[in-house]
């Protein structure tokens, strides 16, 4: 037998020199946990597409938080379920509206977890579109108007991170400019700068109320597209986003790892609920291991080049571990 080749097993011998040597590292620091809280509800409501998640009650909203505080938890992104809906989603920039109240109750349960404002229009217009709908197409820069009224309601309520998601061209220099304006040069946006219309958010539009008759597919972008992507991604750059994502997450990897090549900006990526969803039913109907899959998909994002991980995951990680 000849000795001139490399054993690559002996790096694998014992569990001790796996983990000394595992290349991808991932921490409850890396994890931001999507929310949903619901105005008017009396207790939390399952989400039947989205086995272990609910909606929050907005009284009950302060013990929620902190349950998520204590699990560490680091970060939370925010989704209104709104019963004041109007054409174009006023309610997301009323001082006195959901989006504020939800914020302020978040950092009065935990002032140091780190709550991030989603700023769009889903689930606060009566048609489910991301902006101002004029003559039955959503208008970029009406929507981006607003996007910047929203942002500054946002973050006079408590917000820590500003995340603009209609995907409409501008939407980071308008808030940027208004964050600024309002003496707020220090807040940081996360842009969704590569969000796709992919199939893949079916769950999310019955857990947030935002369906809608139609489709994003003038806003957000063709699954296929590539090139469009990074086009997307670095414009986001330009404009001033001090963080860029890519969603979803696992259909999008080579989106990822491609951004991550031409930006020395901070990447998250979206796990997003169709993703929750087949990984939580395949698990129910026996068919995978959903504790070793949930870790699989999570290393395999931040490989990817993600820095930062939005999951509805993320309690189930904080409670039993990595």
């Amino acid at each position: 037998m000849s000795l001139n080749f490399a054993r690559l097993r002996r790096l694998r011998a014992t569990p001790a020199l796996r983990d000394m040597l595992a290349e991808t590292q991932v921490s409850l620091n890396d994890l931001i946990y999507p929310i949903f809280i619901e105005e008017g509800l009396d207790d939390f409501a399952p989400i039947d597409s989205m086995p272990g998640v609910n909606r929050i009650p907005e009284k009950k909203l302060e013990q929620a938080i902190k349950e998520i505080a204590a699990a560490g938890i680091r970060a939370v992104m925010l989704f209104g379920v709104s019963h004041h809906k109007d054409e174009d989603g006023s309610d997301s920039w009323n001082p006195n509206g959901l989006l504020a109240r939800m914020i302020k109750r978040c950092k009065d349960a935990a002032p140091d977890l780190m709550v991030i404002s989603d700023t769009c229009f889903c689930e606060y217009t009566s048609h489910g579109h991301c902006g101002v709908v004029t003559d039955g197409h959503v208008h970029n820069d009406h929507t981006i108007e607003n996007l910047a009224r929203q942002a500054v309601v946002a973050a006079r309520a408590g917000a820590d991170m500003i995340a603009p998601s209609s995907m409409m061209d501008g939407q980071v220099a308008a808030i940027r400019a208004a964050l600024d304006a309002d003496g707020r040069q220090d807040l940081p946006i996360m842009a969704y700068s590569s969000k796709f219309a992919s199939a893949c958010y079916g769950p999310f539009r019955a857990a947030a109320g935002s369906a809608l008759q139609g489709d994003r597919k003038t806003y957000q972008m063709n699954p296929l597209n590539g090139r469009e992507a990074l086009r997307e991604s670095m414009e986001d750059e330009a404009e001033g986003a001090d963080i860029l994502m890519v969603k979803p997450a696992l259909p999008y990897l080579d989106i990822l790892y491609q951004v991550r090549q031409q930006s020395l900006l901070p990447l998250a990526a979206y796990q997003v609920s169709g993703e929750y969803a087949m990984i939580k039913f395949a698990a129910m109907a026996g068919a995978i291991d959903e504790a070793r899959v949930v870790r699989e998909t999570i290393g395999g994002i931040k490989r990817a080049g993600a820095d930062l991980i939005l999951t509805y995951f993320a309690m189930d990680l904080a409670r039993e571990g990595f």
